[in-house]
C-alpha cells in the first residue's frame, strides 16, 4: 500500500512540478516615471497589478532571460520539496518516499536547466568568444611584457611626465595621440565587445552559474537530510525489533520456569541462529546505501563548460581592464597620480606599520605619489575574482583566483618593473631631470633656459594645467613668462611623478596583501568547509608568493635608482675631496629645489673651492682655521643633500631609506679611498673623527625608520660608513700601545670590521708614528 501511494504521489508531484516550470519566469509590469506622475503610492500598485493580470490573461508568453528562466525552475523545485518532503518523509518514509520525490524533482529540474543553459551558451556564442578572448588576452600580455606597449611617446618623457612640453599644440596632439592608442587595443572592442558590454555579460553569466550552484547546494542538503532521516527511521526499526526479541524472549523463560520444562539443545541452536541472522540482515540494511542522485550529474557537467568559458572570458576582461589602466598612464594628467595611499603600511613593517602617522614636511615620503595603474588593475583583479567567487562554484572559483595571482605575479610584475626601469632613466642626474656634474640636469636645465628667457609659448614653455597648483596640469594658458618659482614646482613635479613608477611597486605589496586577506575572508563566509573548499583556499594563498614577488621587485627596482645616480655621487665626493678636478660652479639642482627637504650648510656655490680641500697634515695654525672655515664635509653633505633630498621625499621611506643607506655607503667608499692618499697629523686625526661624526649625524637625519636612527644600528645598516668610524676611532690613538687594546676591545663589542692589513696601512699614514714600530707590532698581532 506504502508503494502504491508513493506512486501516485510521484504523478502528482510531476504533473504539478512540470505546470509550474512551464509556466515561465513571473513578471510584474512596472510604470514608467511619466506615468507614475500624479498617482498616489496605492494608485500605482493597482494599476501594475492590473496590467499585469492582463498581460497573462492575453496569454502572451513570457520568457526572459537566461537567469530568470533558471531562477524559475530552481525556485519551483525548492518550493516544492520545502513544503512537500517533510510530509512524505513522515507518511511515505518506509518506503523510501522521500527519496523518491527528491530524484523525481531533481530530474525535472535537470531537464530543464540542461536545456536552458545549452541555449545560452549556443546563443551567446560563448565558446566562440572565449577562443577569440584567449587569442586576444595572450596579444595584451605579448604586448606589454615586451614592453612595447610602454613606449614613451612620441612628445618625449616629459610630457608623459605631465610636464607639457610645447603648450596647448602639443597638449592637443597629446589628446589626440592618447584617443589614437586607445583605438590600438590588440582587437578587444572589434572581437569581443566593449568593455562596458563584456563585463554585462560576465555578470549575467556568474548569475547563471551562481543560481545552479545555490540549487545544487540545496538539492545535495536535501539528499543529506533524506539519507539521515532513512537511518535514523531504520534504527527506530531495528532497536523495535530488538526489543521486542528481547520480551519474546523473557516470555519464553517466564514460560519455561512455569512448565518446568526446558528447549532442547537442538531448538536453542535453532533459535540462536534465527536471532543471529536477524541481527545480521538488521546490520546489512544499515550499511546498505541507497544513491538518491549520483556523485556527478548533467547539471554539473554543464555547468562546469560554463564555467570553463566564463573564466577564459573573464582573464581576457581583467587584462583589457589593465590595458587601459596601462594606456592611460602612457599619457598621463593630473588624475593618474594621488598621494601615496599606504606610505605608512609599507614604511613601518610588522605591526608599526598600522600607525596612522603622516609624514612632516621635509620628511622622507611627505610628497610620495602613486599612479592610478596599481589601484585600477588590482580593483580590476579583485573584481573579476570576487565574481567568480559569488558564483559559489568552487572548480570555478580556483581558476579564478589562479588567473588573478599568475596575471598579478608574471603579467602586472613585469609591467611595473619596467615602468620603475623608466621612471629612473627619467631622473638619471645629468640627462634627466636631476643635476650632474655640470649643473642641473638637461631636462631640467631646458626649463630652466625658458623661464631666463622669457620665451611665451615656444617649443620649450611649459604651459601650467592645475589653477594655483603649478605642478598639476589644467589648461590655463600663461600670458607671461615663467618665474624659477614655478620652474622649481614643475621640476619637482616631474621627479615626483618619475619616483611614482617606483611607489608603485611598494603600493602594489600592500594592495596585494589585502586582497589575498579579503579573498580568505570571503572563502570563509562563502563556502562550506571541504576538499573543493580547501583546494580554493589553497589557490588563495598563491597570492602570498605574489606578494613577496613585489617586494622583491620593489627592492630591485630602488637598487636600479641608485645605480643610475651612483655615478654622480662619486663624483660629488671627488669634488669635494679635490679629486678629479675641482667641480665648476655652476647653477646647481639645489638652487632650484631648495625649497625641497632642506639641505645641511645652505647649497650655495661650487663644490671643492678654496678652503674646502681635502687634507689632514694639519699644524696648529691650519687646524685652528678648519676649525672655523666651512670644510669639505659641509658642502659634501649639502652636495649629497641636492641629489638626495628631491628623490627622499618622494619616494615612500623604506625605498627612501635604503636609497641613502646605499648613497652614504658610496660615499663612505670614495671617502676612505681619499683617506687612503692622506697623510695625517695628530691634529688632523682630530679633525677626521669630527668630519666623521658630522658625516654620522648627517646620515641619521636623512634616513627615516626609527630603527636606523642610533649609531649602532646605522652602522650595523651601512657597513662602510661603519668602516669610516672605526677608521676615524683607529686614527686618534695616542699611542701605538693602544692600538691592540682598541682592536680587541671593539671586536668583543662586534664592531670591528678592518683588516689588520687595513689598519697597518691607515696607522702608517700617521706622520707621527714609525712605519717600523707600526709594521711589528700588528705583526706581532697577526701572529697572536
Amino acid at each position: 500500500l506504502e508503494t502504491k501511494g508513493v506512486e501516485l504521489y510521484l504523478k502528482y508531484t510531476q504533473s504539478t512540478v512540470s505546470a509550474q516550470m512551464e509556466a515561465g519566469p513571473d513578471y510584474n509590469v512596472e510604470l514608467s516615471e511619466e506615468e507614475k506622475q500624479g498617482l498616489s503610492r496605492a494608485a500605482i500598485k493597482r494599476k501594475e497589478a492590473e496590467l499585469t493580470a492582463k498581460l497573462k490573461a492575453s496569454g502572451a508568453v513570457i520568457t526572459g532571460n537566461v537567469c530568470q528562466q533558471l531562477a524559475k525552475v530552481y525556485n519551483t523545485a525548492v518550493t516544492h520539496l520545502r513544503h512537500h518532503l517533510p510530509m512524505v518523509a513522515y507518511a511515505l518514509g518506509d518506503a523510501d518516499g522521500d527519496a523518491a520525490l527528491v530524484q523525481l524533482v531533481h530530474v525535472e529540474v535537470e531537464k530543464r536547466a540542461v536545456a536552458i543553459i545549452r541555449s545560452y551558451t549556443r546563443e551567446r556564442e560563448l565558446a566562440l568568444h572565449e577562443t577569440k578572448a584567449e587569442r586576444i588576452a595572450n596579444a595584451i600580455e605579448e604586448r606589454y611584457t615586451s614592453g612595447v606597449g610602454l613606449q614613451e611617446t612620441s612628445l618625449g618623457p616629459l610630457t608623459s611626465l605631465g610636464l607639457g612640453v610645447g603648450g596647448d599644440s602639443a597638449q592637443t596632439a597629446l589628446e589626440r595621440a592618447k584617443l589614437g592608442a586607445s583605438e590600438d587595443d590588440c582587437g578587444f572592442t572589434a572581437e569581443v565587445g566593449q568593455l562596458v558590454d563584456v563585463d554585462a555579460a560576465m555578470e549575467e553569466a556568474a548569475l547563471c552559474l551562481q543560481h545552479t550552484e545555490s540549487y545544487e547546494r540545496f538539492i545535495r542538503h536535501a539528499v543529506d537530510e533524506v539519507t539521515k532521516a532513512r537511518k535514523l527511521r531504520l534504527s527506530q526499526k531495528i532497536e523495535e525489533k530488538r526489543h521486542k526479541r528481547e520480551i519474546e524472549e523473557q516470555k519464553r523463560l517466564e514460560q519455561e520456569a512455569d512448565t518446568g520444562t526446558r528447549l532442547t539443545p537442538a531448538e536453542e541452536e535453532a533459535l540462536k541462529k534465527k536471532q543471529q541472522e536477524e541481527e545480521k540482515e538488521d546490520e546489512e540494511l544499515m550499511k546498505k546505501p541507497i544513491e538518491i542522485l549520483p556523485p556527478h550529474t548533467k547539471l554539473n557537467d554543464i555547468v562546469a563548460e560554463v564555467g570553463g568559458y566564463y573564466s577564459g572570458l573573464e582573464r581576457s576582461l581583467l587584462l583589457a581592464g589593465m590595458q587601459r589602466a596601462f594606456m592611460n598612464a602612457n599619457f598621463p594628467d593630473e588624475r593618474h597620480y594621488s598621494p601615496m595611499a599606504v606610505i605608512n603600511s609599507v614604511s613601518g613593517g610588522g605591526g608599526g606599520g598600522q600607525q596612522n602617522v603622516i609624514p612632516q614636511h621635509g620628511e622622507a615620503g611627505c610628497n610620495a605619489l602613486q599612479t592610478s595603474v596599481i589601484e585600477e588593475c588590482l580593483y580590476a583583479a579583485q573584481r573579476s575574482t570576487l565574481r567568480a567567487f559569488a558564483t559559489g562554484h568552487t572548480g570555478t572559483a580556483s581558476v579564478a583566483a589562479n588567473y588573478c595571482a599568475d596575471i598579478l605575479g608574471r603579467f602586472l610584475l613585469e609591467v611595473l618593473n619596467k615602468r620603475a626601469e623608466m621612471g629612473a632613466n627619467l631622473l638619471k642626474p645629468g640627462e634627466g631631470l636631476l643635476d650632474g656634474r655640470g649643473g642641473l640636469g638637461q631636462a631640467a636645465q631646458n626649463l630652466m633656459n625658458t623661464a631666463q628667457k622669457g620665451l611665451r609659448g615656444g617649443a620649450n614653455v611649459v604651459r601650467g594645467k592645475g589653477g594655483n597648483n603649478p605642478g598639476v596640469g589644467g589648461g590655463k594658458n600663461l600670458d607671461h613668462e615663467e618665474t624659477p618659482e614655478v620652474i622649481q614646482a614643475r621640476i619637482a613635479m616631474g621627479v615626483a611623478r618619475a619616483c611614482a613608477n617606483t611607489n608603485d611597486l611598494e603600493v602594489a605589496v600592500e594592495y596585494t596583501r589585502r586582497l589575498e586577506k579579503k579573498f580568505a575572508s570571503e572563502i570563509d563566509s562563502s563556502y562550506p568547509r571541504g576538499h573543493e573548499t580547501e583546494q580554493l583556499r589553497m589557490c588563495v594563498k598563491s597570492l602570498g608568493p605574489v606578494t613577496d614577488s613585489f617586494r622583491d621587485a620593489s627592492n630591485s627596482a630602488i637598487q636600479n635608482l641608485i645605480s643610475v645616480i651612483m655615478p654622480r655621487v662619486r663624483s660629488i665626493v671627488n669634488d669635494a675631496v679635490g679629486q678629479d678636478g675641482a667641480g665648476a660652479g655652476t647653477a646647481s639642482f639645489g638652487a632650484v629645489m631648495g625649497g625641497v627637504g632642506g639641505g645641511m650648510g645652505g647649497g650655495g656655490g661650487g663644490i671643492g673651492g678654496g678652503g674646502s680641500r681635502f687634507n689632514y697634515d694639519l699644524d696648529e695654525a691650519a687646524f685652528e682655521l678648519a676649525q672655523i672655515s666651512e670644510g669639505y664635509m659641509d658642502k659634501l653633505c649639502s652636495s649629497l643633500d641636492d641629489l638626495i633630498n628631491p628623490l627622499r621625499v618622494h619616494l615612500a621611506p623604506r625605498l627612501a631609506d635604503i636609497l641613502v643607506i646605499d648613497v652614504l655607503g658610496g660615499a663612505s667608499k670614495r671617502i676612505e679611498a681619499a683617506i687612503r692618499r692622506t697623510q695625517f697629523t695628530a691634529l688632523g686625526a682630530l679633525s677626521l673623527d669630527s668630519d666623521i661624526r658630522n658625516f654620522i649625524n648627517y646620515s641619521k637625519d636623512r634616513v627615516d625608520s626609527p630603527e636606523l636612527k642610533s649609531n649602532v644600528s646605522l652602522c650595523k645598516a651601512c657597513k662602510p660608513l661603519a668602516r669610516l668610524a672605526q677608521i676615524a676611532l683607529l686614527m686618534n690613538v695616542d699611542d701605538l700601545d693602544d692600538v691592540l687594546d682598541l682592536i680587541a676591545s671593539s671586536k668583543r663589542k662586534g664592531n670591528w670590521d678592518l683588516k689588520l692589513d687595513d689598519a697597518k696601512a691607515f696607522l702608517n699614514l700617521r706622520v707621527d708614528f714609525e712605519g717600523r714600530k707600526v709594521n711589528e707590532l700588528l705583526r706581532v698581532q697577526g701572529e697572536d
